[in-house]
């Protein structure tokens, strides 16, 4: 008479608006004593049941068929066990009894086919739920989105607004947000420094991760700032406050756009060329062009052998100023 108990709620937010994890193990717990079963070991949950593969769900399984004397299963109702046929039949294939506590069932290899049947049918009906619901909030977010308000979760620098929908400004990311804009838009940062300087200044995202190069890039070059926003390849007029003005933010979108040309060789300018000198030996200095678009710096070597290493433009003007 040993059980296991599988409990699951289908992400943080849920747990956190009151599908307990907590509240799940003290209802089959209770089950257990009055059934008079031995929980011997408890696999919780936190994603969903849509798709095969969840982890606390594949560990279950795993812990089951090396303990062939544990013939129980338990969860509070059929949607936290599974949704999806895949894992149906792996539940199936175990031969174990399964107790549908709030449902009031327990379902084995005895088990009648119209019960078999009746569950399936369940199980296709929890399914199909699913899909219903997707399609739902895609037509809810389809709406939000005509009517100006953001409909998805809300991008670094805004948050969502529970009340009245859409996004409202972050205010202790969006002015940090802010400071990435006005220092690429100086033309003398590249995404590298912007990366530090995220890191100086303290920004992180929700989950406390430092930024990466790609993600200010796409930071950079997104319309939700200027209080617009594009959904499903469509272009909206945002209702939601701007954190940054729509003059610079074409700055931005010029100097990228820039940048991403490549140098012809023959129309280059080199800022810093009779300007500078090297700060190992005193000779000149001289430019060169690498990949058709890098402008670097480096020793003539006149006076010979020089250890001092090329360097950027981009780092030599961030170091000039």
């Amino acid at each position: 008479m040993e059980a296991v108990i599988y409990i699951r709620v289908s992400s943080k937010e849920q747990q956190e608006e009151g599908y307990s994890l907590a509240a799940q193990r003290k209802l089959l717990l209770e089950y257990a004593k009055k059934a008079g079963l031995r929980v011997v070991a408890e696999f919780e949950e936190v994603a969903s049941a849509k798709r095969p593969g969840r982890v606390g769900f594949e560990k279950m399984l795993a812990f089951l068929r090396k303990n062939p004397t544990v013939g129980h299963i338990l969860v509070e109702k059929t949607d936290r066990l599974y949704r999806n046929p895949e894992d149906r039949v792996k539940i199936v294939e175990l031969g174990r009894l399964v107790h549908f506590v709030k449902e009031g069932k327990v379902l084995g290899p005895e088990s009648g086919s119209f019960e078999e049947l009746m569950h399936d049918f369940q199980v296709a009906m929890a399914k199909n739920y699913l899909k219903l619901l997707s399609e739902e909030t895609r037509k809810g977010m389809l709406e939000k989105a005509s009517q100006g308000l953001y409909p998805s979760y809300a991008p670094l620098g805004y948050v969502n607004d529970r009340e009245h929908g859409g996004i409202v400004i972050d205010w202790e990311r969006g002015p940090l947000i802010r400071r990435l804009f006005e220092e690429y838009a100086g033309g003398l940062s590249t995404l590298k420094m912007l990366r530090q300087l995220s890191v100086d200044i303290g920004l992180r995202t929700r989950r406390g991760r430092c930024l990466t190069r790609s993600s200010i890039g796409v930071i950079l070059k997104n319309p939700v700032y200027i209080g617009d926003f594009v959904w499903k390849g469509v272009y909206y007029k945002g209702k939601h406050e701007p954190l940054v003005s729509i003059d610079l933010f074409r700055r931005v979108q010029s100097i990228i756009e820039d940048k991403s040309r490549p140098l012809k060789r023959q129309a280059a300018r080199f800022a810093f060329r009779g300007v500078v000198k090297c700060g190992t030996c005193g000779c000149a200095i001289t430019a060169e062009i690498k990949k058709d678009r890098y402008v670097y710096y480096r020793c003539t070597h006149a006076r010979g052998n020089c250890d001092e290493k090329p360097i950027r433009e981009e780092k030599l003007a961030f170091a000039a100023r």
